[in-house]
């Protein structure tokens, strides 16, 4: 991949930890929580790491793996002032070591190091669209670590139906289930443990009810009532590859007000057409517009209608969708400038809904994979407003 770069920007120079730097993992597909350096010149991939990283890297192949101590980190352990100036100087000295001229690096990279490097004659480039690019295509194990977290996803939605099916109202409305009442946190909890039992986790998801459910991102709390949506909006990380999924589905225990079973309609019919037309070079910014067709006919407000300023908190007021990979949310976005064509292997979220403050919302979301052919749907899970 390296010759891709090299003589049109520069050598490749990315450094970090394959935790937090999701352009590090899509590299090097092994959690290796401290800083090292990974660098691509004339077709070779370097890694410059502690040494003890390097059994496991060889058994994953094909990087030229040199240990800290080829740099000289001893000395600099007597000789530094703080472990960042030290591993300044690390990478200082095995980008000049390699005879990078011209370093091609993300945004991310860190400002100090990018200082150092200069000083010492190597012009630094930063590219925000080059790492994109590398990471839209994914790999044959960042696509198993999807599939996984989708599984586990499905899985976590199936606790959370069976939950609520399983609960009856009391006299004031309130759901309860084994004499308790039923709580977003409850079916937290249930979801949380169905994820570990999939090898997968998650810092945050969705559960929200009622009036909670009109605000996207609310992650709910307190009890759940009859009559009212309750929106599950799950986005799992498969703990081995770090790769996520993303699937929302919206129930409702009792009888669904009109109102909220026509969104159902709505956002289902969103949903299959935008699934329909989702192929390799179609933009994401036509997607977005096909289904803000449909909702805008309706009579529903969306980003395209608002006014320049406008706060919108009714309707369709966001994005359809997005791509998702190393983060539950990166490029492609399948909004107003999503301008891009698609390109077999990205792996989109599809999530139109619709919302009232005050009243609640509905979202339906699956997870779809772009192939040369067109799409596959990888989200396998009901639509029923009923658990």
């Amino acid at each position: 991949m390296g010759e891709r770069y090299r003589g049109r920007m520069g050598d490749v120079v990315l450094l970090g930890d394959t935790v937090r730097s999701p352009e590090l993992r899509h590299e090097v597909p092994l959690g290796i929580p401290d800083p090292f350096l990974y660098l691509e010149r004339n077709g070779v991939r370097h890694v410059v790491v502690a040494s003890f990283e390097i059994p496991l890297l060889e058994a994953i192949g094909g990087y030229a793996l040199h240990p800290f101590e080829e740099f000289g980190i001893d000395e600099l352990r007597r000789t530094s002032r703080s472990h960042v100036e030290l591993l300044n100087e690390l990478v200082v000295r095995a980008v000049t070591a390699f005879g990078v001229e011209r370093a091609l690096v993300p945004p991310t990279f860190p400002v100090l190091t990018a200082d150092r490097l200069r000083a010492a004659g190597v012009e630094v480039v930063p590219s925000h669209d080059e790492f994109v690019a590398r990471r839209r295509v994914k790999s044959g194990a960042e696509l198993a670590g999807i599939r996984r977290a989708q599984e586990a996803a499905r899985a976590g939605m199936t606790v959370a139906r069976d939950l609520l099916r399983s609960a009856s109202p009391n006299g004031a409305g309130v759901l309860e289930l084994d004499g308790a009442p039923l709580t977003c946190e409850r079916i937290k909890a249930a979801i949380s443990a169905a994820f570990l039992e999939h090898g997968c986790s998650a810092e945050a998801f969705v559960v929200a009810h009622g009036a909670q459910a009109a605000i996207a991102h609310h992650t709910g709390e307190g009890e759940i009532r009859s009559g009212e949506p309750v929106v599950v909006d799950l986005w799992p990380r498969d703990n081995l590859s770090s790769c996520c999924a993303d699937m929302t589905r919206t129930f409702v225990v009792g009888e669904a007000p009109a109102e909220l079973a026509g969104w159902q309609a709505l956002c289902r019919e969103a949903l299959d057409r935008a699934l329909a037309g989702l192929r390799p070079g179609v933009t994401g910014k036509e997607l977005f517009d096909t289904v803000c067709d449909l909702f805008e006919a309706a009579g529903y407000p969306t980003q395209r209608t608002k006014a320049d300023g406008e706060t919108l908190t009714q309707g369709f007021h966001h994005a359809l969708g997005h791509g998702v990979g190393l983060e539950v949310h990166e490029l492609p976005l399948l909004n107003l400038l999503g301008h891009e064509p698609l390109v077999a292997g990205d792996v989109i979220a599809i999530e139109p809904g619709l919302y009232r403050p005050g009243f609640g919302g509905l979202r339906l979301e699956d997870l779809a994979l772009v192939t040369d052919g067109g799409s596959e749907n990888l989200t396998r899970f009901p639509y029923d407003l009923a658990p």
